[in-house]
């Protein structure tokens, strides 16, 4: 799909790439900087949600917040190119501004997780899967758990929900390592305009593999 050209332009059709990665890697921050740093090629997606604005976040930029009742009546409408409910509230990615964006040339990113990701996938074969992580899991572990401000229980939650997201990263095709910003930020640019047919190495693998057990072992499962 990424080297179709559009008919009546001549123009190249932009990519879809899914970014995915353990929770406080650093995800927003990446691709807000990667936008920074080459104006005009990329377009996040702002995805659909149920949940309530948090502090500093406004209504069409961080998120499109709708009621359930909403987002039902766009489920029904065929508006989303997939969506899915975490931890009771619904989320879904705006197919309009996929497709509009994709046939003006532009890259689009979307920042989902692996479930949201297989979806995608399969109506668009030719998107590129990357995963965002960190060097190793003691680096994991201090982001996740923050400035040691948050209970024993919480921490346990995010450590568990990083296990988790680790499950099933064999299916992408790149691993970043989100250690000092500015190199993420250009291995990812050149990741992409790389065409597709790869899939991670034994040792990108591995890395995450031993991240996973690593919280494993810390959280005693």
């Amino acid at each position: 799909m990424c080297s179709e050209r559009n008919l009546q332009t001549g123009s190249r059709r932009g990519k879809l790439i899914i970014i995915s990665g353990f929770s406080g890697v650093g995800k927003g921050t990446l691709m807000k900087e990667l936008q920074a740093t080459y104006p005009g090629q990329y377009a996040l997606s702002v995805s659909v949600t149920t949940r309530s604005p948090r502090a500093g976040e406004t209504d069409g930029i961080s998120y499109h917040f709708k009621t359930q009742e909403e987002f039902d009546r766009l489920i029904k409408e065929d508006y989303f190119v997939e969506y899915a409910r975490y931890t009771g509230k619904s989320y879904g990615t705006p197919k309009p501004f996929v497709e509009e964006n994709l046939a003006a040339g532009r890259n689009v990113i979307l920042e989902i997780e692996l479930q949201g990701a297989l979806i995608v996938r399969e109506k668009y074969p030719d998107a590129k899967l990357v995963f965002i992580t960190t060097k190793d899991a003691k680096t994991l572990v201090q982001r996740l758990t923050g400035r040691g401000t948050e209970t024993e229980e919480v921490i346990r939650k995010r450590l568990a929900r990083a296990v988790e997201e680790a499950n099933g990263v064999e299916q992408y095709h790149h691993i970043i390592v989100n250690d000092e910003l500015s190199a993420a930020v250009k291995e990812l640019h050149e990741v992409i305009q790389t065409e597709n047919g790869s899939r991670i190495s034994e040792a990108e693998l591995a890395l995450i593999t031993d991240i996973q057990s690593d919280l494993k072992e810390r959280l005693s499962i």
